[in-house]
């Protein structure tokens, strides 16, 4: 018994000692590759983007996160050279959106999944504005239908890969109207955005971080959200559903994903990381710039919403007349 004391002790000390959160294991000690599919001024890049610099305002990380655009496929050239060329590398990180869980249930050449990747966070829900040039004759998303009606084909879409929300937002509302015009997919938001304002394109469905400063500055007008409720920045324009049209709201996701086959203490650090990150000063104006809704999940909780989301954006695809895949 006289020893019972020191071998508590022991124990105790081996307890603390084991009891050291796992993303003590892992630091950072190279910059990191920052991953998204989309070109320089597309969604993905500017949250990206965002992202890497307000880690470096707020002095999170012991390196710096540089941006890489991996653009092609809809996502797919991303995860593949996540899958591929990633495997197990603790210094890469990606940022996915709901295309990634979209794309590979409409393309069989999709070789990839979301499941084939390694859940790290979602950070949060985006909505979406329809949007048109300044001095378009369309004040309404009717207006717009109404002419796409009477012009078969003729107006133009500026809009990014074939399975993206803006895609898919498309399909629906051609369905439910039988309006039909033209999708004409750019790599990069900055194209995209150029085109509308050049007015070699009539129309866009884009998100507030792509256009608030052409919305503040008076080039654009927006005519309807992708949103559950009006939004508090554009308190007179109708979503889709109070504009009457009967399709469902397309949820936008944005996370992040790593390489498949990193060790759970690299997973730990960044699980550790963002969830240090969201409480930021600067990360809370962001989402309030940008009108993001705050919907941060850890990994766990990811991929049982990955499951959820997937076979949602299955519906909606069915409901727009698109083919899935799997």
């Amino acid at each position: 018994m006289k020893f019972r004391p020191m071998c508590l002790l022991m124990a105790a000390a081996v307890a603390v000692l084991g009891a050291g959160p796992a993303a003590a294991q892992f630091k950072p000690t190279k910059p990191i590759e920052f991953m998204t599919h989309t070109g320089p001024g597309g969604g993905g890049d500017v949250f990206a983007r965002g992202i890497a610099a307000a880690m470096e305002k707020e002095g999170l990380m012991p390196v710096r996160m540089q941006v890489v655009n991996k653009t092609g496929g809809g996502g797919a050239t991303a995860m593949a050279y996540l899958v591929n060329e990633k495997k197990g590398d603790t210094h890469t990180i990606a940022v996915f959106t709901g295309l990634w869980f979209t794309n590979p249930i409409m393309r069989k050449e999709a070789k990839y999944t979301m499941k084939d990747l390694t859940p790290v966070v979602r950070l949060v829900l985006e909505p979406a504005m329809i949007a048109v040039k300044n001095d378009a004759p369309y004040k309404s998303l009717n207006e717009f239908i109404d002419a796409a009606k009477q012009s078969p084909g003729q107006l133009k879409q500026s809009a990014g890969s074939l399975g993206s929300r803006d895609w898919v937002v498309r399909q629906l509302l051609m369905t439910n109207t039988g309006a039909s015009w033209a999708y004409i997919s750019f790599p990069g938001g900055g194209e995209r955005i150029a085109a509308l304002l050049g007015g070699h394109v009539n129309m866009m469905v884009i998100e507030p971080q792509e256009a608030g400063e052409h919305i503040r500055a008076g080039n654009m007008r927006v005519i309807a959200t992708v949103s559950e409720k009006r939004l508090p920045a554009f308190p007179d324009v109708p979503t889709i559903q109070e504009a009457g049209f009967n399709v469902p709201n397309v949820p936008q996701v944005r996370g992040i994903v790593a390489p498949p086959g990193i060790p759970p203490e690299a997973v730990a650090y960044w699980e550790d990381l963002f969830a240090r990150f969201i409480k930021t000063a600067s990360w809370q104006k962001y989402l309030s710039d940008n009108m993001f809704q705050d919907g941060y999940m850890r990994s766990a909780e990811l991929i049982k919403f990955g499951d959820q989301f997937s076979e949602t954006t299955r519906e909606i695809l069915k409901a727009g007349g698109v083919k899935v895949a799997r």
